[in-house]
């Protein structure tokens, strides 16, 4: 009683502040001059992990194992993922950019988690058999820190796109008014040559500002996609031996196995693909963003069909 007392309470403090932090993150979008905003925010990303981390640890003494039997453990895990990459490059640079994805992330997942669809397994269950093995540990925490990883970086390199298309279209739109600049007289084009040149030095500035931007986005989706590809990978291969004891086979293509599968394949293609410097930038972008909407689909469409032999996380919605 008192342990899930304490885990109702961490539950509800960790996502007040997560709440309190995207806040102050909206705040400071309107000022980048305010510093101590942004500041409060990194303390209060750091309260969260803590947390999140003893709410963790204390649903793992309540249940009597790892939590992550069902898809509310791995969502409260997953928050505690985006927690931890948000605050580890914090210690390192400070200020980076991840600080927005991984702040948003975490309030969805922990919203989520918190939420009424998942009333049904907030409380803490027997293992099945086939999950009570050490491999648990070692399978899903891989992957669900995987699954962290790749969304960061995926939402890294969306971003990417959205500045470079939107880069496109203004530089399209200029080009037009240039056209239509032609229709006028000498007196109104050299009036309108003159303003333009006082305007140039700023736009070269800002446009300066936004390739070192997408430079440094493109650099950090490739860092943190490189993780948690690792990651990946250790996780499918430590499932693989951990289904051939279980099951006495390394590979079913069960459907979270072939999506596991999609999913290191796509990320394969964007490493490739970023290692080209042919294809860096925006194509290499579009494979990642392609990743990101194969990550949910393996990681909560199979859990929400509840179908093959990884149905152990899957929920039901509750009716109202």
């Amino acid at each position: 009683m008192i342990f899930s007392t304490l885990e109702h309470i961490l539950t509800h403090i960790s996502f007040s502040i997560v709440s309190i932090v995207i806040t102050i993150h909206l705040i400071t979008l309107l000022g980048n001059e305010i510093i101590k905003p942004y500041d409060s925010s990194e303390k209060g990303m750091i309260a969260t992990f803590l947390c999140l981390t003893g709410l963790l640890i204390t649903r793992w003494i309540n249940s009597g194992h790892f939590p992550l039997s069902d898809l509310y453990e791995s969502l409260i895990f997953l928050s505690w993922s985006f927690s931890l990459i948000h605050i580890v490059p914090y210690f390192k640079i400070r200020k980076n950019y991840l600080t927005t994805i991984t702040t948003s992330s975490t309030i969805f997942t922990q919203g989520f988690a918190t939420s009424g669809l998942l009333t049904e397994i907030h409380k803490p269950t027997i293992l099945v058999p086939a999950l009570q093995s050490e491999w648990l540990i070692m399978h899903v925490s891989m992957m669900i820190l995987s699954y962290a990883a790749l969304l960061c970086g995926s939402l890294l390199s969306v971003a990417l796109l959205v500045i470079t298309f939107r880069n496109i279209f203004y530089s399209y739109k200029s080009n037009n008014l240039l056209q239509l600049n032609h229709s006028f007289s000498f007196g109104e084009i050299q009036y309108k040559n003159e303003r333009n040149n006082i305007k140039t030095s700023f736009f070269s500035a800002k446009n300066y500002y936004k390739a070192q931007l997408i430079q440094q986005l493109d650099y950090w989706s490739y860092r943190v996609i490189s993780l948690g590809f690792i990651f990946l990978t250790i996780g499918i291969l430590s499932g693989a031996v951990w289904a051939n004891e279980a099951w006495g086979s390394y590979w079913s293509w069960d459907p979270k196995e072939t999506w596991a599968f999609i999913t290191w394949i796509v990320f394969a293609i964007y490493l490739h693909t970023r290692t080209n410097k042919n294809l860096q930038g925006a194509n290499s972008a579009i494979v990642a963003t392609l990743g990101f909407l194969i990550i949910w689909i393996c990681y909560f469409g199979i859990n929400l069909l509840g179908i093959g032999l990884h149905s152990y996380g899957s929920f039901t919605l509750t009716s109202s």
